[in-house]
């Protein structure tokens, strides 16, 4: 993936860290990394809480959140990135929460909806996306590269 190979070849010119809590990708943007040789001079961690019971325990995103406003929502992707910039000492923090289906959507959250959070220094922005549903994978495809976007934005 040429866009992986760019944000990891940017990271190590700046060096900067980068570290990941995703849902909803599976794990397919960590993988997209550390696909690239040298990535471990700016890969710290990648963690994939997919059920709301991992958020809960090892992010500690408190039930509430989950309750209140569901595991795909603009305040538990902010939780996420919150808390797992208290886990790991890195430059950059991403998280991902969404519904990447076939199953699971919702008129207010069906298919596609992804969120999105960046935080560098203590700027967190929690982007909000609605994928076209082509399927699974399409909807995971475009969530890492939109993230990948992100992160070559943020770093310029």
């Amino acid at each position: 993936m040429k866009l992986a190979n760019k944000v990891v070849k940017k990271l190590i010119k700046k060096k900067l860290k980068i570290s990941f809590a995703e849902s909803c990708s599976g794990g397919m943007l960590s993988s997209s990394i550390t696909s690239i040789s040298g990535s471990s001079k700016i890969f710290e961690m990648g963690l994939i809480t997919y059920s709301n019971q991992a958020k809960i325990n090892i992010l500690k995103i408190p039930k509430q959140i989950i309750k209140k406003h569901g595991a795909v929502s603009k305040q538990c992707c902010f939780s996420m990135i919150k808390n797992l910039s208290k886990i790991c000492k890195s430059n950059i923090y991403i998280s991902i929460t969404g519904i990447a289906g076939p199953n699971g959507g919702t008129k207010k959250k069906p298919v596609g909806l992804v969120y999105i959070g960046v935080k560098r220094i203590n700027i967190v922005k929690i982007n909000k996306f609605l994928f076209k549903n082509k399927g699974r994978i399409s909807i995971q495809r475009a969530t890492v590269r939109k993230s990948l976007n992100l992160i070559l934005d943020i770093i310029k």
